[in-house]
């Protein structure tokens, strides 16, 4: 399907299904935790999904792609991100399926309702507000500072989005892991699993997913630590399996770096 596609915008292809995303030539661009965040996010089949913060919608048109939902909704603070976002969702033809809303997370109760959704995830802004240089373009300084949304802003309104049993799966940096986990006991988030994200065997992690169960019993289960490289600088076999990329293919030849 024809979009319109803006000077200042580039189309890539996610080498999925035939799906593209648009994004800015020089903004905020997607990353490896989207993607992972997609490839491991607790969703079923035919449930309503909601991505706190959907950005370019990369989350929410890979979940659409590969897990089956009856529905997905994005959720995006910045006017200029939900639009382009939703030419991304016409031009991959899953308007039946996924709706790029613009919003705050704070006023999403009021936009959708309570326990509305069986699944939320969210790839939120990892550095706290003070923490660290803010970068002087606005759309990047959003999505990695706390800005116009907290750590806190996103667990509690998880909590209230999900119906009884309903997942919540986050990705984020192991530096506020312990924030992460007291934010979702406190709004009665459960914490049932989480996976750390290594750049390479030997290195420190520098993410974490953690998923959870609205009012769920107690009971974290620690998963086998995923590596980005290998020992060699190759792709891990895991990540060529999360990215679809063919091993015989040369890295050169597999698309953008990770």
């Amino acid at each position: 399907m024809n979009i319109d596609i803006h000077e200042n915008e580039r189309l890539d292809d996610l080498q999925y299904k035939g799906l593209k995303l648009l994004q800015k030539r020089d903004g905020f661009c997607f990353g490896v935790d989207a993607v992972l965040l997609s490839h491991f996010a607790d969703v079923s089949k035919n449930s309503r999904v909601i991505d706190l913060g959907t950005g370019t919608g990369i989350i929410a048109v890979l979940i659409a792609a590969k897990k089956g939902p009856r529905e997905v909704v994005g959720l995006e603070i910045q006017p200029e991100m939900a639009e382009m976002a939703k030419r991304s969702v016409i031009l991959n033809e899953l308007t039946d399926q996924v709706s790029i809303v613009h919003g705050d997370i704070k006023q999403a109760v009021k936009l959708f309702g309570m326990s509305s959704f069986d699944a939320v995830v969210s790839n939120p802004p990892y550095m706290e507000r003070g923490g660290g240089l803010l970068n002087p373009d606005d759309a990047k300084a959003i999505s990695r500072h706390e800005i116009l949304c907290t750590l806190e802003d996103v667990v509690s309104t998880a909590s209230k989005l999900l119906r009884p049993g309903g997942k919540f799966t986050m990705i984020h940096r192991p530096q506020r892991l312990v924030d992460v986990i007291c934010q979702m006991r406190h709004y009665a988030i459960e914490p049932k699993w989480l996976k750390l994200v290594h750049p390479s065997p030997g290195k420190k992690p520098n993410l974490v997913l953690i998923g959870g169960a609205r009012q769920g019993n107690p009971e974290l289960r620690v998963q086998e630590p995923l590596y980005i490289y290998d020992t060699l600088g190759n792709y891990s076999d895991e990540i060529d399996q999360i990215y679809n990329r063919d091993k015989t293919v040369p890295i050169s030849m597999r698309g953008e770096e990770i």
